[in-house]
């Protein structure tokens, strides 16, 4: 363990990114009753606290499938424009609260289609939420389409054309969620080719409740450039030492991993085992609300239960930046900022006073073509 174990506090003055956060699982808990009120949405209970055990809130669920069936529960409010721009709002009002500067959030806009709402509007009521937190707080955040491994391999198409539509206008990215087991993403690739053909980004979820098989396919059939989770590599030495010398980041969730039951605690979660190695890892919340966290909280866990020194930290941090869906000349210019402001977090837990230029920072735009002037030294 570091001989400085640094407080949670600590770690919410750190610039920050979440590049694996669901809208649905990152929700208030008290946004989904105002909003079953409003829509007269039946609960489990209307009552804070029976709700949140109700939907496991921050419980250990044993799998993924029980983990997922919280989604239920937040699905059935969010079903309109004014639900899905509210919830985006807040999502980024709260990120911005732990000095999260840029987020990348994911959400299957075919799952909010049951009272009659099109696909567009579904996209465009997030960006707008999105767009007005930009606004309000500071913000930069993009969105990533999914598809559903369980549900079928041309809804998934259908969410990969919306990309292909909506690319250059929020949404950087197309990636594969839901239950892992037995629903091989192999099944999806042609969602995959057409996103790939019209040079859009993707990332999978594999290796949390499948082995690295999984995350094989995901690379190697679909094409993924990013893996989400990928707890289950450390199985496979030849394909992690693939990951690692070909720079795939992972979107590493720590406290998820155990809610899901795909690593037994945290003090064993491999994430550790990966940075050590020299892959590139990044650390996420998953879900804020279902599994009760924030980004600061996990970087606070990765110090406090896995022993991770303030350098560590602040490489997994670095990592997050590196590893966005952003255009190269944005990130580089971001990396620049994020490496200066971190240069003022000490392991002795003391902080230097911001500079006045890291005091109020400017959105960059994250659209291509525009230029942000900065010399490019920083390395991508």
């Amino acid at each position: 363990m570091s001989h400085e174990t640094l407080p949670l506090e600590f770690f919410q003055q750190l610039p920050k990114s979440d590049l694996h956060v669901h809208l649905d699982g990152s929700m208030r808990l008290s946004t989904i009753l105002d909003l079953a009120a409003e829509q007269g949405v039946e609960l489990p209970s209307r009552d804070p606290e029976e709700l949140r055990k109700a939907m496991n809130l921050g419980q250990n669920c044993g799998s993924l499938v029980e983990y997922l069936k919280a989604f239920d529960v937040t699905l059935k409010v969010l079903q309109t424009e004014e639900a899905l721009h509210r919830v985006a709002y807040e999502l980024a009002e709260d990120a911005s609260r732990e000095k999260v500067r840029y987020m990348e959030v994911r959400y299957a806009p075919m799952l909010h289609t049951r009272r009659g709402l099109r696909l567009t509007s579904v996209v465009e009521a997030v960006l707008g939420g999105l767009r007005a937190g930009r606004e309000a707080f500071g913000i930069e955040a993009n969105l990533i389409l999914c598809g559903i491994r369980n549900i079928s391999p041309d809804s998934s198409l259908e969410m990969a054309e919306l990309c292909v539509a909506y690319k250059g206008r929020g949404v950087v990215a197309f990636d594969l969620a839901g239950a892992e087991y037995d629903h091989p993403a192999k099944h999806h690739r042609a969602a995959f080719q057409l996103v790939r053909d019209n040079n859009i980004n993707c990332t999978i979820h594999a290796g949390e409740a499948y082995g690295p098989e999984s995350i094989a396919q995901a690379l190697h059939v679909c094409g993924a450039h990013r893996i989400g989770h990928g707890c289950r590599l450390r199985e496979d030495g030849d394909l992690l030492h693939y990951v690692n010398d070909h720079r795939i980041p992972l979107e590493v969730c720590p406290s998820s991993n155990v809610q899901t039951g795909a690593v037994k605690d945290l003090a064993r979660h491999p994430l550790k085992l990966y940075l050590d190695l020299g892959l590139r890892v990044t650390v996420n919340t998953d879900n804020r609300l279902v599994t009760d966290t924030t980004v600061s909280r996990e970087l606070w866990l990765c110090h406090l239960k896995m022993g991770m020194p303030l350098d560590d930290v602040k490489t997994i941090v670095m990592a997050g930046f590196k590893s966005t869906f952003l255009p190269f000349h944005v990130k580089q210019s971001m990396l620049r900022e994020v490496n200066a402001d971190l240069a003022r977090f000490h392991a002795d837990g003391t902080i230097d006073p911001a500079p006045l230029a890291l005091q109020t920072p400017k959105p960059v735009s994250s659209t291509r073509g525009t230029a942000v002037s900065a010399k490019p030294h920083a390395e991508a």
